[in-house]
């Protein structure tokens, strides 16, 4: 693997820098990270090849430029969307299963299966093996600790027998949102019949797992 640059970048016009990376992204969705040239890149953008490599480098931190910002950006609207439904679906419950498949229902629509989070899921899974640094960008938890600290809080008032409720949250994810996720990965749309079924069954299962018995 050839070293990494130590060319100082060009911090450019934000309004070039956006259009480099609306431009690689959408081609690199449509065609492949190794299909797709820089001179590619500058012609969709509508700047010149030199602009391109002043303001990133190479095409490699172009991708991982590219994955950085729509990571970020989806991760604040997750972390947003789970944190409104925690509160909008867990707090005075009186049904804790019926409340953890409304929450589930809402996430795997509201956040999981835009098409922002389908899109970007997909590029990560298409170049992951190739550029490994890609695991460095989508990085933290946040998410799943939002939902542990509310799942701990179970724990203490009875609802769950759920000690490690980190690990309560690794079970329940995979259980419900799995499906969604795996869709994304390979770029089918989920169905919505299905996604109900998986999510109202891997609740059941959870909640039986987990019960206080």
């Amino acid at each position: 693997m050839a070293a990494p640059s130590t060319k100082i970048l060009r911090e450019g016009s934000a309004q070039k820098r956006a259009a480099i990376l609306t431009a690689a992204r959408e081609l690199f969705l449509a065609d492949g990270f190794d299909r797709i040239s820089v001179d590619a890149i500058a012609a969709r953008a509508e700047v010149s090849k030199r602009t391109v490599y002043d303001y990133f480098g190479d095409k490699r931190t172009v991708l991982l430029a590219v994955v950085s910002e729509a990571w970020a950006a989806l991760s604040a609207q997750i972390d947003k969307a789970i944190e409104h439904n925690l509160d909008a679906h867990f707090d005075g419950i009186d049904d804790l299963e019926a409340a953890l498949v409304a929450f589930s229902r809402d996430i795997a629509v509201s956040a999981l299966g835009s098409a922002d989070y389908s899109a970007l899921i997909r590029l990560i899974s298409m170049e992951a093996e190739h550029i490994p640094e890609l695991s460095d960008v989508v990085g933290g938890s946040e998410p799943e600790e939002l939902i542990a600290e509310r799942f701990a809080e179970f724990h203490r008032a009875g609802l769950l027998d759920a000690p490690d409720a980190r690990l309560a949250v690794e079970h329940f994810v995979a259980l419900t949102f799995s499906s969604t996720y795996d869709n994304s990965r390979f770029g089918r749309r989920s169905d919505d019949e299905y996604t109900d079924r998986m999510i109202t069954e891997g609740v059941r299962a959870f909640v039986r797992a987990y019960a206080v018995r």
